[in-house]
């Protein structure tokens, strides 16, 4: 027969302590003197004690859980290497804690109404955002909610009210397309990310600034959603509006690998023709045809810097628990944000 669950009485008469003392040391709260705590926490090692997690709650009023929100169509959700950079990411950034991962997938057709009771709610202590749109709403949900949150991706309110982890993504498409313009490119392409979404106007702007920079007129630009399938729209209309580009940089490697498509179709050799850089180096372009030149876009070590924030922001983390752990270098660090540095990845495509 198994042995039955120690209970928090047991802790108490191992420890030598009241039964509300050993409480209190478990649930972090005042009130208990160093002694106690060293006595309780050893009776706890001594017989294998694990907390009530709905008890504790209600002490602590914390459920110990924080929401990682994707506002996004699930078959995207679970097709795009950019989402499960993101669980990677926050699993690295928990693995050492008891806190608990919820999933929201927040679909376009979703009530608005229906996703803010449950931010509101009580059922999570705070959440994580990522690849949200302006549209979707949950910047004002979140301000209105209290609830504490993260963004992955720089919101559009620039007030600081909301705190975001993100990398340099003008600095990006400007290197992007300044590693074109010093291949001797003059007639530059850019597939651009959703205009409703941050990635997608800053990486269109860096290209835009190093085209104008190096005085050249800027190429056709056309907007997808980050997919292949629409990047390779894209990439049609790019060059039935002008056949003669020498250069494309899109804003994702899924939509680089939908130009790459087009550009063979239509006898396009890549890069002797045309030259393609992209953005985001997370796996896919490495095995492109031809290999993919990339901006890194860190999605997981922006996340492991995203929770670490939201830990520290909960009290879960102590100010010098808050970075442990993490590669500061180039890193830049304001009062609500933190940004990541851009690298470029040569390969063959360009």
């Amino acid at each position: 027969m198994n042995n039955p669950m120690p209970t928090l009485e047991e802790v108490a008469a191992e420890a030598g302590v009241s039964r509300s003392t050993a409480s209190r040391a478990i649930n972090g709260g005042s009130r208990v003197s160093p002694q106690a705590q060293a006595a309780v926490e050893q009776a706890i090692a001594r017989l294998g004690y694990t907390p009530n997690r709905a008890a504790r709650s209600l002490v602590t009023r914390r459920t110990e859980s924080i929401g990682l929100i994707f506002p996004e169509p699930d078959v995207r959700v679970l097709s795009d290497p950019f989402f499960g950079s993101v669980i990677r990411g926050l699993n690295a950034a928990l693995k050492d804690t008891d806190i608990q991962l919820v999933l929201i997938i927040a679909q376009p057709e979703d009530s608005l109404g229906r996703i803010e009771r449950y931010l509101t709610n009580g059922h999570i202590d705070g959440a994580i955002v990522v690849s949200h749109h302006y549209k979707d709403q949950l910047e004002e949900i979140i301000l209105k909610s209290r609830l504490p949150a993260v963004f992955v991706g720089r919101p559009s309110s620039t007030d600081g009210a909301l705190h975001m982890v993100d990398v340099d993504n003008v600095a990006g498409g400007r290197v992007a397309t300044e590693h074109l313009i010093a291949r001797g490119r003059t007639k530059i392409a850019h597939i651009s990310g959703p205009s409703d979404m941050a990635a997608g106007q800053d990486r269109r702007d860096g290209w835009l600034q190093a085209v104008q920079a190096a005085g050249l007129t800027p190429g056709p630009c056309h907007e997808a959603d980050f997919t292949t399938s629409m990047g390779a729209q894209a990439m049609e209309q790019i060059l039935s509006e002008d056949p003669d580009i020498d250069a494309v940089f899109a804003g994702s490697d899924l939509m680089a690998l939908g130009a790459l498509r087009v550009l063979e179709q239509n006898g396009k050799r890549v890069p002797e023709d045309v030259s393609v850089v992209g953005y985001d180096d997370l796996g896919v372009a490495e095995t492109a045809v031809p290999p993919l030149t990339t901006v890194i876009n860190p999605v997981a070590e922006m996340t492991r810097w995203a929770t670490a924030e939201l830990l520290f922001r909960l009290g879960y983390l102590s100010e010098a628990e808050r970075f442990s752990g993490l590669a500061t270098e180039g890193v830049e660090t304001r009062p609500n944000a933190i940004i990541l540095p851009t690298v470029l990845v040569e390969r063959a495509s360009s």
